[in-house]
């Protein structure tokens, strides 16, 4: 078969969206090398996926096209799919060209979540707007949809009225660099380079509020931290300061580290010599800090009421997002019962066999052959 991919977020995305794209792409190329994989993004210009051939990347070709990128991604492109001869399109990240159906090209979708509807709150009218516009026309021009999650495929139903026989749901992994052991050596020295000298709770994403790190903080600082620390790492936005003002308001300065700009290469040890991982995100698509935590062995605390309880499953206690009482209740019993840690640690890792590249890759097959 001859397949297309959207892949813009494979090359200009670090985290999210770009990680699922590289994702999906290795793994057919890994397990299902018999295809024929087009990919299709704007530019190439940030090295994030240095392993893909160049010679199957393909980009704009006319003028116009290199100049309204994005008028290329979401129209002329149908035109330069028909001459490569597609047979497949799948939009890797919610949205989908015009004029596939007239060309004669089949088409898939991945939604990874409407958390734009589920907390318009947090997102500006006017790219609710443009979302609201790209996620319904592409579901509704979709020969599939793939959600990423239950909860994905729920949303769509419930509120798109997506009927839920055109939706299959087909999960993620993670960067497989979390599946490899580092040495207890080379993790006391990176955490060290971090002034990170005690058991920790780790929490990684983005610092905004749906991610809810200033309630985590505030769960922390009601607890008997039993010579813990709490460490955050991710990109400040301006919800930085309602999470140092707590951390100010507790006095818990020596107790709190936030960390931003990790290199990726760092994580692995950062994940492995944590002994909890702390995601109480309000709301999500799918949660991949939870895959990483349990490929690294440790543990997970988690934000019960959309998807981390799928991505989690035996792997993590969960708590509501929403309580400190219950976050804080819950991180107490992960403290103080190390054979509980274990436990979750071994059931977690059993867990992410269902997540495998191999298995996935054979999902995603299975959709595209009975579309052929």
């Amino acid at each position: 078969m001859r397949i297309g991919f959207d892949a813009k977020r494979a090359f200009a995305n670090k985290t999210g969206l770009g990680n699922y794209s590289r994702f999906v792409l290795n793994a057919l190329s890994d397990y299902a090398p018999d295809n024929k994989y087009f990919v299709y993004a704007p530019k190439n210009n940030q090295n994030l996926f240095p392993e893909f051939p160049e010679r199957a990347i393909h980009y704009p070709e006319t003028f116009l096209d290199k100049k309204l990128s994005s008028l290329w991604r979401y129209s002329t492109i149908t035109k330069q799919l028909q001459n490569d001869d597609i047979r497949i399109f799948h939009g890797l990240s919610n949205e989908l060209p015009l004029g596939l159906h007239k060309a004669g090209i089949k088409s898939v979708v991945t939604i990874h979540d409407l958390i734009f509807e589920r907390l318009p709150q947090l997102f500006k009218p006017v790219d609710r707007i443009i979302y609201r516009h790209k996620f319904r026309s592409a579901c509704e021009r979709a020969d599939v949809i793939i959600a990423v999650s239950e909860q994905t495929k729920r949303d769509l139903n419930e509120l798109y009225k997506v009927d839920t026989n055109k939706i299959r749901v087909v999960y993620q992994d993670c960067n497989p660099l979390f599946k490899n052991p580092v040495d207890e050596q080379e993790k006391s020295k990176i955490a060290n380079l971090y002034g990170i000298d005690k058991p920790y709770i780790l929490c990684v994403g983005t610092l905004e509020e749906r991610k809810n790190q200033h309630r985590l903080v505030e769960a922390f600082a009601a607890m008997d931290k039993k010579d813990f620390k709490l460490v955050l790492i991710g990109k400040p936005t301006a919800y930085i300061k309602k999470i140092q003002q707590i951390i100010s308001e507790n006095k818990l300065e020596k107790e709190v580290i936030i960390l931003q700009n990790i290199p990726t290469a760092h994580l692995p040890a950062l994940y492995q010599k944590a002994e909890i991982l702390a995601y109480i995100s309000i709301y999500e698509g799918f949660g991949i800090p939870i895959l990483e935590a349990l490929h690294s062995g440790t543990p997970v605390l988690a934000a019960k009421g959309s998807c981390l309880e799928e991505a989690g499953g035996p792997g993590g206690l969960y708590a509501d997002p929403y309580k400190t009482e219950d976050i804080s209740s819950q991180l107490e019993k992960l403290i103080t019962d190390v054979q509980l840690r274990n436990s979750l640690a071994e059931a977690g890792k059993i867990h992410t066999m269902q997540f495998s590249g191999k298995k996935i890759a054979a999902q995603l097959i299975e959709i595209y052959n009975k579309l052929s």
